[in-house]
């Protein structure tokens, strides 16, 4: 009898701990979310433009209305017009899920941006990124960034769900 309880005990709590593991399609993802912060680290907007689906259309905090491609370094614009650069950031993922060709990732950032003389402050947000591969490989094709205002509380993690299981 004992052997069977715990055949079952495994089963039941197998699935959870598959349900957390990445694809490769989300590695590859994650993988191009760090290259988005590296890129910006580096002030290099040929790179970073290159992550960019054409037919990209998100809302960034920094607009009033949504972006297309051509305007997805205008918030970096911004910063250089005012003789700041990215100094550091600190990308801690919060969720991911992968659907065919589709990659979703939602993440918290800090990046640091900083005057010639090294001042400036973390400033902390949530990002959302839609990205599909292509023959040019993984890009984004839709995003969402919001600007967080109160430090959030730790709610345990994030808990992936598994494939098929209900909302």
């Amino acid at each position: 009898m004992k052997p069977i309880c715990t055949v079952i005990l495994l089963l039941l709590i197998a699935p959870p701990v598959f349900a957390q593991e990445q694809s490769a399609n989300e590695k590859a993802v994650w993988k191009l979310e760090h290259s988005y912060w590296e890129y910006v680290e580096a002030a290099d907007l040929k790179s970073y433009r290159n992550l960019w689906h054409p037919n990209f259309v998100g809302w960034p905090s920094s607009s009033a209305t949504p972006a297309r491609k051509d305007h997805i370094t205008d918030w970096i614009a911004r910063y250089q017009k005012k003789g700041l650069h990215l100094q550091s950031y600190s990308l801690k993922p919060a969720a991911s899920e992968a659907t065919e060709n589709v990659v979703v990732t939602h993440y918290w950032i800090a990046d640091r941006w900083v005057d010639k003389n090294g001042v400036g402050q973390a400033e902390p947000s949530r990002i959302t990124h839609t990205c599909i591969r292509t023959t040019r490989g993984w890009q984004i094709l839709s995003g969402m960034s919001a600007v967080v205002t109160k430090p959030r509380k730790e709610a345990g993690g994030f808990k992936r769900r598994a494939h098929g299981a209900d909302a």
